[in-house]
């Protein structure tokens, strides 16, 4: 989020040089700097003791791959909160243990994306509203079914290398 306006008084805002953080926007009437924020989010390739990865299709997302899990942080949740939360309400899987891979930053959409492995055993897919369909895919043909290069698609390649190691 870009602010022009300070959110508690609502005057408008001026550049002003901040330390060494370069021109931020400031309200010159609370006399204080209101960096642009991003939204801290959460993407997460949940993997079962089979080898296989659950990959999900939102049409309102996209009709033609699918992606892996992905959510907002709600306020006052820890990150690794948040990856539980998602796979339970989107896929109905009880996560047994998170692992952080790694960020990418999501221009279009403003997010941080935080990207994590979620293991769980698998049993039947149960599924929310916002997903239309899901499905265990074996490592083998997980990429294969999502978009090259998306964040989805580095998140998973970057699972299964790391589990071919072991």
């Amino acid at each position: 989020m870009k602010f022009q306006f300070c959110p508690h008084c609502g005057a408008k805002l001026v550049r002003r040089e901040i330390g060494d953080e370069g021109l931020i926007p400031y309200c010159e009437h609370c006399s204080v700097p209101l960096w642009d924020i991003v939204t801290p989010s959460i993407i997460t390739a949940v993997v079962n003791e089979y080898r296989e990865v659950a990959l999900i299709r939102q049409d309102y997302v996209n009709t033609s791959n699918s992606v892996c899990i992905a959510g907002i942080l709600q306020l006052g949740e820890s990150a690794e909160e948040a990856v539980a939360r998602e796979v339970k309400e989107e896929i109905g899987q009880d996560v047994e243990q998170v692992r952080y891979i790694r960020s990418w930053h999501y221009p279009s959409k403003e997010m941080l994306m935080l990207g994590f492995q979620s293991v769980v055993r698998k049993k039947p897919l149960t599924l929310s509203s916002e997903v239309n369909s899901a499905d265990w895919v074996p490592y083998d043909e997980a990429l294969s079914r999502m978009r090259e290069g998306s964040i989805a698609w580095q998140l998973v390649k970057a699972v299964i290398e790391e589990d071919q190691k072991d």
